[in-house]
C-alpha cells in the first residue's frame, strides 16, 4: 500500500512539475499548488475556492496535503492545463476580458464559471448572453455631492455607441449619454466598498469624469477595456516647485496620469499627458537637487516632460518603484496620431 502511494505521489510530481501546469489555468499565478480531479486543471488556491463554489463541475482537492489515486493521477496526466484549456477557452471572443489573479474575486469568478458552468467558449460561434449588442439594467450609482447610492437606469448599446444613464425608471431623456469609444470600466471592489463596485471613465470637454457604481447580484460580464495601469496616493507640489506637497489620490490610466483630492471624486481636480521617450517624457528616480517644499514622503521620482517636471514622492520605496515602472511602460511606447491629437490639446490648455 505504501508503495502504491509512493508511486502515485511521484507519478503526480512529474505531471505537476510539466511546464503547462506551472501557471493557475484560470488566473496565470504561478507555482498553482491544487487541481481539479474532474476537470483536469492546475489551480491556485483562490481559484480553489471559486470551484468549490461549483461542486457539480469541479471537485478540488491540494497537491501538497490530500491522498491521490491512481485513477485521478492518471486522468491529471491526461488532461493538465493545455489540453482543458483547448476545449473549454477555444473560442473566446477577441473582446472578451481574461482576469488575472490581481483581478477581483467577482471577475475572476464569473470567467471561471463562464468556462466551466456555462461553456461560453466551447463552440465557434455561439451566441452569448452579453453579445447582443444591448445591456440594460439598474445600477446603484454613487451621488456626485452627497455619496449616497441610488438606484439608477443604464443603458449600453454597441449598435448606438453609447452609454446612458437616466434618474428615473420612466425618464424619457437620459441624464447622460455618452460615446462608447471615450468610456475605459474598472472593478473597484475595494475603493468603492462593494464586491461587485464598478468604475466607469468617460471624458467630457476632454477632462476626465468618473462615475462609482455596483450592481447587486454581481452577475456583471467580462467585456470591459483595460485596468487602470496605477492607482494609488502620492504627494505632489505645484509647477514653481516652492509650494508644499499635498497628498492626491493618483489614477494612471495608460497617457492620463489624473490626480484626486479624494478616490471617489468625480472629476480629477488635474491631469497630466505622459508622452513617449522619443518625444522628450522620461521618469526619474528622486527628486531635483535643490528641491524646496515640505514633504513628509522621501522616495520621490519625476515625470520629464518637453516643457515641465512633474515632482513626487511615495510613502515607500516599494511604491516608487512601481510608479517608476508604470511610466516607464508608458513612455517606451510609440505615440499613435490620437495621442498626438491629445497631447496637442494639453499643451494648447496651459
Amino acid at each position: 500500500m505504501a508503495g502504491g502511494n509512493e508511486r502515485s505521489m511521484k507519478a503526480l510530481k512529474e505531471v505537476w512539475r510539466r511546464a503547462e501546469n506551472s501557471l493557475c489555468a484560470d488566473c496565470g499565478k504561478p507555482d498553482p499548488d491544487w487541481a481539479s480531479s474532474t476537470l483536469g486543471v492546475f489551480i491556485c488556491l483562490s481559484c480553489s475556492g471559486i470551484h468549490r463554489n461549483i461542486p457539480s463541475i469541479s471537485k478540488v482537492k491540494s497537491l501538497k496535503m490530500d491522498h491521490w489515486d491512481d485513477a485521478q493521477v492518471q486522468f491529471l496526466a491526461k488532461h493538465g492545463n493545455a489540453v482543458t484549456k483547448a476545449t473549454y477557452e477555444a473560442h473566446i471572443p477577441i473582446y472578451y476580458y481574461q482576469p488575472t489573479y490581481n483581478d477581483c474575486q467577482v471577475l475572476r469568478e464569473q470567467w471561471i464559471r463562464a468556462k466551466y458552468e456555462r461553456k461560453e467558449f466551447t463552440k465557434p460561434g455561439k451566441q452569448l448572453p452579453y453579445s447582443d449588442g444591448v445591456k440594460e439594467g439598474i445600477l446603484w450609482k454613487r451621488g456626485r455631492d452627497n455619496g449616497q447610492f441610488l438606484p439608477r437606469k443604464f443603458f449600453l448599446s454597441e449598435r448606438e455607441g453609447c452609454l446612458k444613464y437616466f434618474t428615473k425608471q420612466d425618464a424619457k431623456e437620459p441624464k447622460i449619454n455618452v460615446k462608447i469609444d471615450v468610456i475605459n470600466a474598472t472593478f473597484q471592489p475595494v475603493k468603492i466598498g462593494n464586491p461587485n463596485g464598478l468604475q466607469i471613465t468617460y471624458l467630457k470637454d476632454n477632462k476626465t469624469r468618473n462615475i462609482f457604481v455596483y450592481h447587486e447580484s454581481g452577475k456583471i460580464k467580462n467585456r470591459l477595456t483595460r485596468n487602470f495601469l496605477k492607482e494609488g496616493y502620492m504627494e505632489k507640489t505645484g509647477p514653481k516647485q516652492r509650494e508644499a506637497f499635498k497628498k492626491r489620490w493618483f489614477t494612471l490610466d495608460h497617457r492620463r496620469l489624473m490626480y484626486f483630492k479624494d478616490p471617489l471624486d468625480a472629476f480629477a481636480k488635474g491631469e497630466v499627458f505622459v508622452g513617449s521617450r522619443e518625444n522628450g517624457y522620461s521618469v526619474q528616480k528622486g527628486l531635483p537637487s535643490g528641491t524646496q517644499g515640505n514633504f513628509s514622503w522621501h522616495y520621490g521620482l519625476t515625470i520629464v516632460t518637453p516643457d515641465r517636471e512633474y515632482l513626487f514622492t511615495c510613502e515607500t520605496e516599494t511604491d516608487q518603484l512601481d510608479w517608476i515602472a508604470a511610466f516607464t511602460s508608458v513612455i517606451n511606447q510609440a505615440m499613435t496620431p490620437q495621442e498626438y491629437a491629445i497631447e496637442a490639446y494639453f499643451k494648447f490648455k496651459s
